[in-house]
């Protein structure tokens, strides 16, 4: 597969069969994060090398899980790296300056 986009429906090449996928996010490197049915556990995020990714153009049987999946991670995966804060803030919302000096009441 040359080019993957976000949403694309994808098979992902495994030691075993090849499951069915929509891509979530494309990484820097040649990695993707995408969503995957898991026997075990149901839908979830695995990050897989871009190489082992190959196009489908038909619905699958888990597709609509998958994409419940995607919009309840979406934003997660959108912000800045590695949880840092987007708009400059640090520290505590609402708690900008220390607390001002009480006077006891003399």
């Amino acid at each position: 597969m040359e080019t993957t986009d976000t949403g694309d429906l994808v098979k992902v090449k495994t030691g075993g069969p090849e499951i069915d996928g929509i891509v979530v996010e494309v990484l820097k490197s040649s990695k993707a994060v995408v969503a995957v049915m898991d026997p075990a556990k149901g839908p979830v995020l695995r990050t897989v090398p871009q190489d082992t990714l190959s196009e489908r153009a038909e619905e699958g049987a888990d597709d609509r899980a998958l994409r419940l999946l995607v919009r309840r991670s979406s934003h997660a995966s959108r912000g800045t790296a590695r949880g840092g804060s987007g708009s400059g803030l640090s520290g505590r919302a609402g708690h900008t300056r220390a607390a001002m000096h009480r006077t006891t009441g003399k």
